[in-house]
């Protein structure tokens, strides 16, 4: 197996598309990292919110993908690779640059509640709504285009890894010039998406799984839709994601301040974490070469609660440590988690369920639950981090954790045995 993949990765790498997805990848989630590494201090900074005000702002993000997801998935079903929806995500990434320096800013000045609800709005289509867009039209691109999914997504960890470090160069330099890196991402995102040229059976149903597998040129009938709802494993996978995918990203929103504060100067300590999570990022680039071929041998299930297990020591140590190198080192950890869960989700998805309802599947049994549990779970972590404490609100971030990843574990199908292309 392993030396099939590493013969894929090869393959790959002479593909000329391959270089165009792997770039989509990079700089999308170079606008991601940007933001979800440095809007906590910006909205600590020069927004003045506290962080019951900045939850409000990630809560907003993630009630508008509820709203947005749903729709979303079933469209990008029907437009299959074609490059609408898609375009419409990165236009609105496109003027992020003078909306956080013209508009948002000063609309926080006038009113808090109001900034953070059209802040939380409109970064939703562009991130938390947005995402599933991204994923899913590429992960059925990798499909129509035989290369591995897993080995393009690497390209979004090395962004990751590249925008925290020049990020944080920027963010003391000129704490606006970080949006403004987000605007020129959006037009090199808009050139590259422009040349991808359409395999001319691109409509929904109508891509290959495998090289070698009979098209399926049926339509999607609305009673494959609703069957989807009635899968025991979808409500389990819905709920595996908020105990790990969800519970990663409240975990991150304020894990920055927390790290800040161990030092004296707060610009000094937000430059280091962008260091430690730069090194992170390349890290976890580095899995990604290896992950597919280990989640083909131990299935995606068990990948997925591999990183749900990864997340929960990660969470429960931080509730007790103490120290910059410890804390720097549980960082770290974390260069193993998100390969786990970025290669599983999207083998399990289209192992378990039609391919051809792939993205449906993604954006509701992994964004909308995911964005369900942030809604909920955002504004719930702000206010026991205000209340108790990051200590504190950490053992019960790891409690939940426990609870939502064994419970939904028990009600997932086993993948490991489906044969994989």
């Amino acid at each position: 197996m392993a030396q099939e993949q590493s013969t894929s990765l090869l393959s790959s790498l002479k593909r000329g598309i391959f270089w165009n997805f792997g770039g989509l990848y990079f700089f999308y989630f170079a606008v991601w990292q940007l933001i979800f590494t440095f809007l906590p201090y910006w909205l600590k900074g020069p927004a003045g919110m506290d962080t019951t005000a900045s939850g409000l702002v990630f809560s907003i993000m993630s009630f508008g993908a509820l709203i947005l997801q749903p729709i979303f998935g079933p469209i990008q079903d029907r437009l299959g690779l074609k490059k609408g929806l898609f375009i419409f995500v990165v236009c609105c990434i496109l003027f992020l640059g003078p909306l956080f320096q013209w508009v948002f800013l000063p609309l926080i000045g006038v009113n808090q509640i109001l900034g953070a609800i059209v802040m939380g709005a409109y970064l939703s289509l562009c991130l938390n709504g947005g995402v599933g867009v991204i994923e899913a039209y590429n992960e059925r691109s990798s499909r129509a285009y035989h290369f591995e999914y897993g080995h393009a997504r690497l390209f979004g960890s090395l962004a990751g890894a590249t925008a925290s470090f020049v990020g944080g160069i920027m963010w003391a330099k000129n704490t606006g010039s970080i949006f403004w890196a987000m605007t020129f991402c959006a037009a090199v995102l808009l050139v590259l998406i422009s040349i991808v040229k359409l395999p001319e059976d691109h409509m929904a149903g109508a891509v290959k799984a495998t090289e070698g597998e009979d098209e399926d040129n049926e339509p999607i009938s609305r009673e494959e839709w609703v069957s989807i709802f009635k899968n025991r494993s979808f409500w389990g996978f819905c709920l595996l994601i908020i105990g790990s995918a969800t519970m990663y990203d409240v975990f991150d929103q304020q894990f920055p301040n927390y790290f800040a504060s161990f030092f004296s100067d707060a610009t000094a300590g937000a430059t280091f974490f962008s260091r430690v999570v730069s090194v992170q990022i390349l890290l976890e680039a580095i899995c990604m070469l290896f992950m597919p071929a280990l989640i083909n041998k131990i299935g995606a299930k068990t990948g997925l609660l591999i990183y749900g297990g990864i997340l929960f020591v990660r969470v429960l140590g931080c509730a007790f440590i103490n120290t910059i190198p410890m804390l720097v080192f549980w960082r770290l950890l974390a260069a193993l988690e998100m390969p786990f869960m970025l290669v599983s989700v999207m083998k399990y998805i289209t192992r378990v369920f039609d391919k051809r309802l792939s993205a449906t599947v993604y954006m509701y049994g992994f964004g909308t639950a995911k964005q369900i549990g942030l809604t909920i779970f955002s504004l719930v972590m702000g206010n026991m981090y205000t209340q108790l404490g990051f200590h504190h609100a950490y053992l019960l971030l790891a409690v939940l954790i426990a609870v939502f990843v064994i419970g939904g574990s028990l009600l997932m199908r086993n993948d490991s045995k489906q044969v994989e292309a």
